[in-house]
Parts: C-alpha cells; sequence; structure tokens
C-alpha cells in the first residue's frame, strides 16, 4: 500500500525493467518534477492569460489518456510525462480562467499560492519527521482518498444520465456542508503528497530505474493538480458566503 494516488500504489514496483542500467536518484526525481512544473505553468499561463477556454476538454481528456499509458509503460514516462504536463496546463489555465471569472480574479493567485505553501509546508514536515507515514497513516489515507473517488465517479453518472449535480461539488454552494466536504476533501488531497513523497524516496533507495525519475514527477504533478481545482473549489464556496 503505497499511497491513495492511483499512480503510485503498491503495484508500482513491479515488473520494472532496466536496459540502460543508469539508476534512479532523488535529486534527479526532484530535477524532473521541477522541469514539469514548469511546463504546466507554462501552458497554464497561455490559456489563461489568453482566456482560451476550448482547450480544457481536450487538455482533461489527453491528460488522463496519457496518464493511463504512463500508468502502464512507465518506461515511457520521460516523454510521457511532459506531454501530459503540457494537456494538463492547457486544461488547468482554462479552469482558472473561468473559475475567476465566475467568482474574483483573486482567487487563482490564492489558490497556487496555498498549493505552493502546503507542498511545501508538507515536504519539510516530512523530513523532519513530524509525519510520518506508517502503515495506519497509509490505510486512513487510502481509505479515505477510495471514498472520495467514488463519491466522485458516483456524482458524475448521476450529472451524465439523470442531469443532476451533487451540491457538495457546487463550487457556489456556499453552504457549512459543502465547504465542510471540500475542507475534507482538501486535506485528504494534501495528506497524499506525504505518501509520494514516501513513494519517490523508497523509490531511490531501492535503485529504480533511470526513468522512474519521471515517473515520480508524475505521482507528484496528479496529486497537486487535483489538491490545486479542490482549493479553487473551496474558495470559491467560501466566496459564495458573502
Amino acid at each position: 500500500m503505497r499511497s491513495g494516488n492511483p499512480a503510485l500504489n503498491k503495484n508500482t514496483f513491479k515488473n520494472l525493467t532496466n536496459t540502460s542500467g543508469d539508476l534512479m536518484t532523488l535529486d534527479g526525481a526532484v530535477n524532473k518534477t521541477g522541469i514539469s512544473l514548469l511546463i504546466l505553468l507554462a501552458a497554464a499561463y497561455y490559456t489563461y492569460s489568453n482566456a482560451i477556454m476550448d482547450y480544457i476538454f481536450i487538455g482533461f481528456i489527453g491528460g488522463f489518456v496519457l496518464a493511463l499509458v504512463t500508468i502502464f509503460k512507465k518506461n515511457w514516462s520521460p516523454i510521457t510525462v511532459p506531454i501530459y504536463a503540457a494537456l494538463e496546463g492547457l486544461a488547468l489555465g482554462g479552469v482558472s480562467k473561468m473559475y475567476g471569472n465566475l467568482f474574483y480574479e483573486g482567487i487563482v493567485t490564492q489558490s497556487i499560492m496555498l498549493t505552493i505553501g502546503i507542498f511545501f509546508t508538507l515536504l519539510l514536515a516530512y523530513k523532519s519527521k513530524l509525519i510520518k507515514p506508517t502503515e495506519n497513516f497509509k490505510l486512513g489515507v487510502v481509505a479515505a482518498t477510495g471514498g472520495i473517488a467514488i463519491f466522485y465517479i458516483v456524482s458524475m453518472l448521476f450529472n451524465v444520465f439523470a442531469g443532476t449535480t451533487s451540491p457538495l461539488l457546487d463550487p457556489s454552494n456556499g453552504g457549512m456542508m459543502g465547504i465542510g466536504f471540500s475542507l475534507f476533501v482538501v486535506v485528504i488531497a494534501s495528506l497524499n503528497l506525504v505518501m509520494d513523497f514516501d513513494f519517490i524516496e523508497e523509490a531511490a533507495e531501492q535503485g529504480s530505474p533511470k526513468y522512474m525519475e519521471w515517473y515520480g514527477a508524475f505521482g507528484l504533478l496528479v496529486t497537486l493538480i487535483w489538491l490545486y481545482l479542490e482549493i479553487l473549489r473551496l474558495l470559491a464556496k467560501l466566496n459564495s458566503r458573502d
């Protein structure tokens, strides 16, 4: 049980091949994560600054397909992960612009800063051993993440076939239940970062193939994108109380 993140689960270490002989390092994973984030931010800035909404669907669907390819073909990560980052960036830029137009302009900047702040705070807490990913910790986070995923899937099916959306997912729902649900999801998404850090460190210690540096970066991107979107939703709900 590695993480609630579908990209970093208990099967991640299985059937890894290393034809080059080069091994994954922690510094290499950090560098690949930085490169991936820069690609994502550049693509997001392009669609956000030009108010392009047409790439939201293309970006998310294309990113989902590439995510599946990356999960099943980990050795393709050096190619698929940068493209995944670009596609997700195109989609996130459009989504961010929509939130800025519907709610208030500063919501995007606040969401980015909160995401960055949570990331570095939890990284510091992990490195200083303030938070330890014990088996009970992992079990709780995985169970909560799975429950949230099931709720999202059921809500999506209701939306498609019944045309109804759960009020808990409505960003304009400023009720206590809606805000409480979003706050809970933000906490669980944040705790998944701790498990992602643990996965990357363990993968490096086990001498995983070099391409796993990109795969580790991919796992962090998945969690950070989820966290950012949930923070956007939470801030939108808080704004709706005014």
